[in-house]
Formats: structure tokens, C-alpha cells, sequence
């Protein structure tokens, strides 16, 4: 298992669809378990392959309050459908504020969906199906994105855009090249020092 460099907005491969997985071969195992590694190492919930540079439709997720569903798991070319409507209201910033790795260090508030439907294929090839709720869905949607070319930044209202595009330009995040590394650069989120 190895821990891979996250890769930051700008770089070709978070902004664009990434391709279904043919096989889930042991390469494939290889990457998910650099996955895991990766995300558990960043303190994420959710990885998406893209996010190491990887342009398979492949995410990891972590999120012990996930209900009846495993509190850890792969969704291998994943679909994702959305169950209750997205609010139309302005989102809050004190309950809908979103983080992503790829955009490491900031938060942005993002009105989602409460309510989804999830399926996929597990590392056996075994169809995964699921609903989820919450903060849950959130995380979800989140890297079901990913997988499409879209950071959650790139979903926000025209407010929130204004504040994130002078984020970007100020970290220079513009262009590709730019990555963290989990567990050697500083944390961006400030878990350094932290037990997880």
C-alpha cells in the first residue's frame, strides 16, 4: 500500500469525465488499497481516483454515520440518482459547509440533496446498492462528482463563486502541477497533531 499525492484544482484530471472501469483486476485492488491508505492518511471521508490522479470512476468513502450501510467501502463505476429535491434557499454556512482535498484548506457553503440512491460494484464485482441521508448523501454526491469533472467548487451559487475564485487565483490554482502529500506536508485542515 502506498499513500499517493493529492491532486489540486487546475490538474487536467479533476476536470474531466473519467473513464468506466473494464476489469477489476488486481491492479485495480492495488489502487484501491493506495486509496484507502491515501484518504485514511488525509483525514477524508471520501477519495475519489481522480483525486490522485487516476481517471477511473472509482471512489472510496469513510463515514461512520452512514446507517445500515458499511461505514467504510469502493463504488466501482457508481450511479447515483438524487431522491429528495435540492433547496432552492441560499445554503448556510454553518450546516452545509463543504471541504474537498483537492481544494486543501477552505470550505465553501453548498446547498445538496438529503436523500440519494447509490449503487456500484464492490472489489468482487458484486453490486452494491444503497440509499443515504444527510451528511451521508452529501459525501456521496460529493465524489460522485468527481468522477464527472466536477469539484464542488464549480457548483457553487454566485456568491460563493465570487469568494472561491479569488481563492483560487490567490493560491495559484489555476494551473496544473499542484499536489499535497498526506502525512508529510502540513495538514491543510489543521488534523496534524490530532488523533483521527
Amino acid at each position: 500500500m502506498t499513500i499517493r499525492p493529492i491532486t489540486i484544482h487546475g490538474e487536467p484530471v479533476l476536470h474531466r469525465r473519467a473513464a468506466e472501469v473494464e476489469t477489476i483486476d488486481g491492479e485495480i485492488r492495488q489502487l484501491v488499497e493506495d486509496m484507502y491508505q491515501t484518504m485514511d492518511a488525509a483525514h477524508g471521508v471520501g477519495l475519489a481516483a481522480p483525486q490522485i490522479g487516476v481517471g477511473l470512476r472509482i471512489f472510496t468513502y469513510a463515514y461512520p454515520d452512514s446507517g445500515a450501510v458499511p461505514p467504510r467501502g469502493v463504488l466501482i463505476n457508481p450511479a447515483l440518482r438524487l431522491i429528495g429535491k435540492v433547496s432552492r434557499n441560499p445554503p448556510d454556512p454553518d450546516e452545509e459547509t463543504e471541504g474537498c482535498l483537492s481544494v486543501p484548506g477552505y470550505g465553501f457553503p453548498l446547498t445538496r440533496s438529503g436523500h440519494v440512491e447509490v449503487s456500484g460494484l464492490d472489489l468482487d464485482g458484486t453490486v452494491r446498492r444503497f440509499e443515504a441521508t444527510g451528511w451521508f448523501a452529501r459525501i456521496m454526491q460529493h465524489e460522485y462528482d468527481h468522477l464527472d469533472g466536477y469539484l464542488y467548487v464549480n457548483r457553487l451559487d454566485q456568491k460563493w463563486t465570487r469568494r472561491w475564485k479569488k481563492t483560487m487565483k490567490k493560491e495559484g490554482w489555476t494551473e496544473p502541477g499542484n499536489t499535497w502529500m498526506p502525512g508529510v506536508d502540513t495538514d491543510p485542515f489543521g488534523h496534524d497533531g490530532t488523533e483521527d
